[in-house]
C-alpha cells in the first residue's frame, strides 16, 4: 500500500488540531497537484516544517481540485486551517505576491484528520531528505515505508483502520490501477459536506447537470435525498446544479425523473406568473452526466425525490 507524507505548515496544523473538524483542505498556492490518480482512502500523513520536523498526524485522501480562493473559503471555511478568509489570504500572500482574488489554489481534500499529541509525534522519518519541498510517496511494504507505517498506523487510527466501514466513499474522483498504488486499504473515509461538493463538482466536470453552465462560482452540489432524511454524502446522491436550480430542486419546484428527464413544476407559473427560462427545459434530458456510470445519479434516489419532493 502506498501513502503520502506531505510537508505541512505548522500554523495550519496547530489551528486544525484545536478544532476537531471532520475534514481538512490541505491547500497549496500552486495548482499543480502533489500526486496524480491516487485512490480515495489513501493515507496522507502530516510532516511538520522546521523546527519541528516530525510526522504529527494524518488523514485520508478524498479528492484534489483547483479552486479560486473565495470559493475555497466558501466550501471549506475553517477547514482551510484559518479563522477567516482574510487570515487565509494572509497565509497565501508571502507565497505569491501577485495573487489575485480569483487565482486558483490547489486543494487536496482530506477526510477524518487526526492530530497527534506532541508525545506521539515521530521524528526523523526513514528515507526523508531535507530538500523535499512538497512531500514523498512511500510504500508500506518497502523498508523506509514500513518503518514509518508500523510506528504511525495505530497511533493515528488504531483498529478503526480495519473495521470502520460506515459511510462508505464508493465514488473516487479519480481511479488508479492497483499495480501502481498497491492493494487498497480496508477503511473508507467518512465523507463530509466539503468532500461531497468537491467530488460532485469533479464528477460533473464543473458543469451544471441541467443547464450545462460552467461558471464555477455559481455551481453547487445538491443532495437528491436530503442529508437530514438519511441521504448520504455520496456522489450518486448528488447533482451539480446552478444555484437557482439548486434552490428549486430542494423545494420541489424542479426534479429529475429516474429516466434522467428534467421536470419543472407548474407551481412556478401559478405562483409567480413567470418561469419561461425554466419551462423550456421541462421534459428535456439532463445536459451533463458523469462519464463514469458508477458516479451517475442513483435512479432509486431520483425516484424518491420525484415522488416525495416534486410539486407536480
Amino acid at each position: 500500500m502506498k501513502f503520502w507524507v506531505g510537508v505541512t505548515d505548522n500554523s495550519w496544523f496547530g489551528f486544525l488540531a484545536s478544532r476537531g473538524l471532520d475534514e481538512a483542505n490541505f491547500w497549496q498556492p500552486s495548482a499543480l497537484p502533489p500526486f496524480v490518480n491516487a485512490p480515495v482512502g489513501m493515507p496522507f500523513l502530516f510532516k511538520l516544517k522546521r523546527p519541528r520536523n516530525h510526522i504529527a498526524g494524518g488523514g485520508f485522501f478524498v479528492a484534489y481540485s483547483t479552486l479560486p480562493v473565495d470559493l475555497a473559503w466558501e466550501i471549506f471555511g475553517e477547514k482551510n486551517g484559518a479563522a477567516s478568509i482574510d487570515d487565509l489570504r494572509s497565509m497565501l500572500e508571502p507565497l505569491s505576491s501577485t495573487r489575485s482574488r480569483q487565482d486558483e489554489i490547489g486543494c487536496t481534500v482530506l477526510a477524518n484528520p487526526v492530530f497527534l499529541n506532541e508525545g506521539d509525534w515521530i521524528a526523523n522519518p526513514h528515507g526523508w531528505s531535507g530538500n523535499i519541498v512538497r512531500g514523498k510517496m512511500y510504500e508500506s511494504s518497502a523498508l523506509d515505508g514500513a518503518a514509518i507505517w508500523d510506528r504511525i498506523r495505530d497511533r493515528l487510527w488504531g483498529s478503526e483502520l480495519a473495521t470502520d466501514l460506515s459511510d462508505i466513499a464508493s465514488q473516487p474522483s479519480v481511479e488508479e490501477p492497483r499495480n501502481k498504488y498497491g492493494e487498497p486499504i480496508l477503511v473508507r473515509p467518512r465523507l463530509g459536506q466539503a468532500s461531497f461538493r468537491v467530488l460532485v463538482t469533479n464528477a460533473y466536470k464543473r458543469r451544471c447537470a441541467i443547464t450545462g453552465e460552467t461558471t464555477l462560482i455559481a455551481l453547487e452540489a445538491a443532495h437528491i435525498v436530503p442529508y437530514s432524511k438519511d441521504g448520504s454524502h455520496d456522489v450518486r446522491n448528488g447533482l451539480l446544479l446552478r444555484a437557482d436550480f439548486h434552490r428549486l430542486f430542494d423545494v420541489g419546484l424542479v426534479s429529475v425523473t429516474p429516466d434522467l428527464k428534467i421536470r419543472v413544476s407548474p407551481r412556478i407559473r401559478e405562483t409567480w406568473f413567470n418561469g419561461k427560462i425554466y419551462y423550456r427545459l421541462d421534459n428535456q434530458p439532463l445536459s451533463v452526466l458523469p462519464d463514469r456510470t458508477d458516479l451517475q445519479p442513483d435512479r432509486d434516489r431520483l425516484g424518491w425525490h420525484f415522488a416525495n419532493r416534486f410539486q407536480a
